[in-house]
């Protein structure tokens, strides 16, 4: 069961949030919070699995608040569910240590596969917002020489869709250690630091 505090100044969207999420039988929301400075004070308290964390809050923000959730509880997951995708929001958060960013314009599909997907120690972004990240790290470095197998090629472009492991195994229709096999030597070949900076390589190479 994952354990969720829901962090938003709206009731209303706190309220359809815990709908949603009670709807899956996997989830259970164990509080909510108006305020950043409340969502800091029920993450001590209740030790949840996931905070979704809305970055516009009063008396404390969002960003604020994941800063000091993440110093003081490594172990809970941050998801930032906000209305905002801009750079202005969008890496102040990701310097404060969200696990995951989502605009508020997701399916609800896709917010609760977010949830699981932070929850398991992935990290979902929205498209828009990793599109926007792929974009900037393109601009920032020159792209380098990499030699990639057929496969290889396959792979780094269903990683860049977003897909997990065991997606990119369906689709490929091999078996889940092959992908591993196949994600590490692409890590190892590319130098990358993880699957967001393969994603980055994926719109390089095109």
């Amino acid at each position: 069961m994952i354990r969720i505090v829901l962090a938003d100044d709206q009731h209303l969207v706190r309220t359809g949030l815990r709908m949603l999420c009670d709807s899956d039988t996997g989830m259970t929301v164990v509080g909510e919070a108006s305020t950043g400075e409340q969502a800091v004070r029920l993450t001590a308290e209740l030790l949840p699995d996931v905070v979704l964390m809305d970055l516009r809050m009063p008396v404390m923000d969002g960003t604020e608040a994941t800063s000091r959730i993440t110093a003081d509880h490594p172990a809970t997951r941050i998801l930032a569910l906000t209305t905002f995708g801009d750079d202005d929001h969008l890496y102040p958060a990701l310097a404060a240590g969200v696990h995951g960013f989502l605009l508020k314009a997701a399916e609800p599909a896709e917010l609760l596969d977010a949830i699981r997907r932070v929850h398991s120690g992935q990290t979902p972004f929205s498209q828009p917002v990793l599109t926007r990240l792929v974009t900037h790290a393109v601009r920032a470095h020159h792209p380098v020489p990499v030699t990639l197998s057929a496969r290889e090629r396959q792979v780094l472009a269903l990683l860049a869709e977003g897909l997990s492991n065991q997606q990119i195994a369906d689709r490929l229709d091999l078996g889940l250690t092959t992908i591993k096999v196949h994600v590490a030597a692409l890590l190892a070949k590319t130098g990358a630091p993880n699957r967001t900076g393969l994603a980055v390589l994926a719109t390089r190479l095109g």
